[in-house]
């Protein structure tokens, strides 16, 4: 009979007992849900893209020293391979510029012209903190030189396209989506350039540096 009550009694006690840790595990605080991780999307420079420029152009020239506005549009492509910071790329660009000036050469003679046109074809190489990029530019550059010499018997002139080389560098940044802004610097040097005044040959050269802004659309 007491072995009975015994029983009962530690059933009961058994029975308390399980219900109270149950009441106590469900009052314990829950672990916090983990935020999702969020992986950084990876900006890539490559692909086609266009634009438009401006700037200031300024000129060391053996016959005449010119300054003025520089406007054009570029293109080109870049390729950056996925996971490396180095962007390669080529450009091309066509530039109107008012780069003038004039200078009295001899008594009663006045001495005008400069740069009317250039356009160049560069290779580019960057490197890219993700929207970031600098980049170092170089190649071919042609230049449209003009001179004109004006005296008591009116003037004379001439103007011819010349090959030499250009290089440079610049600061790129893609501010929005396909959308990128640029700051760049670019030295011209036209080479010998010959024109033709009342039958004799002028040499000289035209060596610009020009410092623009611009924007890139990326296709």
């Amino acid at each position: 009979m007491r072995l009975m009550r015994l029983s009962t009694a530690l059933g009961t006690m058994l029975l308390a007992l399980g219900v109270a840790g149950s009441a106590s595990a469900a009052d314990l605080p829950r672990a916090p849900a983990r935020a999702p991780v969020v992986v950084p999307a990876i900006y890539n420079w490559t692909g086609f893209y266009a634009g438009l420029n401006a700037g200031y152009g300024w000129a060391d020239s053996s016959v005449v020293d010119a300054d003025g506005f520089v406007g054009g549009g570029q293109m080109g492509y870049n390729w950056q391979a996925p996971g490396s910071p180095f962007v390669f790329g080529i450009e091309g660009d066509i530039q109107y510029a008012d780069l003038n000036a004039s200078a009295v050469v001899a008594p009663g003679i006045t001495a005008s012209g400069g740069a009317d046109a250039f356009a160049t074809i560069r290779g580019r190489i960057g490197y890219a903190w993700q929207q970031l990029m600098i980049y170092a530019t170089g190649g071919v550059a042609f230049t449209d030189t003009e001179l004109t010499l004006t005296g008591p018997g009116g003037s004379i002139s001439d103007d011819d396209w010349s090959t030499g080389w250009t290089a440079g560098a610049g600061l790129e940044y893609a501010f929005w989506d396909r959308w990128s802004m640029k700051l760049e610097y670019l030295y011209v040097d036209t080479g010998d350039v010959t024109l033709t005044l009342a039958g004799v040959p002028v040499t000289g050269d035209y060596n610009f540096h020009i410092v623009r802004a611009g924007i890139n659309y990326r296709f």
